[in-house]
């Protein structure tokens, strides 16, 4: 899969750098620091399908960042942990192809780091819960098999009721996760497209159907499941699409087990969406007119948003998610 591999070199003996490598039965080249080649030149997202390489470094820096207004449920305090960048996977809407100059993977294995910040942080909120989401620059159960540090999250997690850590993902790798005990306050949560959608625009990934399937032996394995159905893509048949995806997750007893249900349309920073007018000319993306929005993003207009997304709400609330559960992501309305 890796066209070359990086290691830092002062990570070189470390245990999970000799765990990774091991896996992979590929010779890794030393490097000083890995932001002194990745992501030094300009290399086309697109390359990614032919030559994509592998980084494995110490994240420095901000190990936690303050995720912005409704990018979760409300009330409490959100924050997205970096445990790496890039992503396998090729979603024709991800804002990561105008994100970073390159999209060869990057795996930090600073994890202890990681979770010891995400500690001082729970501790400076001395009461009620805090929010520790996984998958903003890479898939979060996606390389688990390599990477095996969910048991570190899981175990932050048991010690620390009050911290909910969520694992957002498109990947069908619940191989690590399924050797961890469910706890309430350790979700996973799976973003959703439409079948007909999905085959379109998600992908390299596994299908709905597949990530649907995965979500039912979950389910019936008692750990705690949320949902993204984001971006939503306009068509014309939309309601239909939504309705059949609902109905399979009806009929598979989810739709009361989730814990949330995010909706969100979909959206671009003006960069973002420059490059996936170059990558993805013939999209469905562009069926349907954008404006530059409240935050400066590309969506389209308020009143048809709006329509979207309380049409998907309305068929969720008849499928059995309860109202309380769903929320409007990245919207400055409800």
């Amino acid at each position: 899969m890796w066209n070359k591999i990086y290691v830092e070199e002062d990570l070189i003996e470390s245990p999970r750098v000799q765990s990774i490598l091991g896996k992979l039965n590929q010779s890794p080249i030393l490097i000083k620091n890995f932001d002194d080649i990745w992501g030094k030149s300009k290399k086309p997202y697109l390359h990614k399908r032919d030559s994509l390489n592998l980084f494995l470094a110490h994240k420095k820096g901000q190990l936690l960042k303050l995720a912005p207004d409704a990018y979760g449920t409300q009330g409490e305090p959100h924050y997205y942990f970096i445990h790496a960048y890039n992503c396998i996977y090729e979603c024709q809407y991800c804002y990561l192809q105008g994100y970073f100059n390159s999209p060869d993977i990057v795996l930090f294995v600073n994890h202890e780091e990681i979770i010891q910040k995400m500690q001082e942080t729970l501790d400076a909120h001395p009461e009620g819960r805090v929010w520790f989401h996984a998958g903003e620059f890479s898939d979060s159960l996606a390389l688990t098999h390599l990477t095996g540090e969910l048991e570190l999250y899981h175990e932050f997690c048991q010690r620390n009721p009050r911290a909910m850590i969520e694992l957002r993902t498109k990947s069908v790798n619940t191989k690590e996760l399924l050797k961890l005990a469910p706890l309430s306050n350790f979700i996973v949560s799976f973003s959703l497209s439409p079948q007909k959608m999905g085959k379109t625009i998600d992908l390299k990934t596994p299908s709905t159907a597949a990530r649907m399937k995965v979500m039912d032996e979950l389910n019936q394995k008692g750990f705690s499941l949320a949902a993204h159905f984001d971006p939503i893509i306009y068509q014309e048949d939309f309601k239909q699409q939504y309705f059949e995806l609902l109905k399979t997750l009806q009929d598979l007893k989810l739709t009361q087990k989730l814990l949330y249900l995010s909706l969100g349309v979909v959206r671009f920073t003006k960069d973002v969406y420059r490059e996936v007018e170059r990558n993805y000319p013939d999209s469905p993306i562009h069926s349907t007119p954008m404006i530059k929005s409240f935050d400066n993003k590309v969506r389209y207009h308020h009143p048809m948003r709006m329509w979207i997304m309380n049409s998907v709400k309305e068929l969720a609330l008849q499928a059995g998610v309860g109202a309380e559960a769903i929320y409007l992501c990245m919207e400055d309305h409800a």
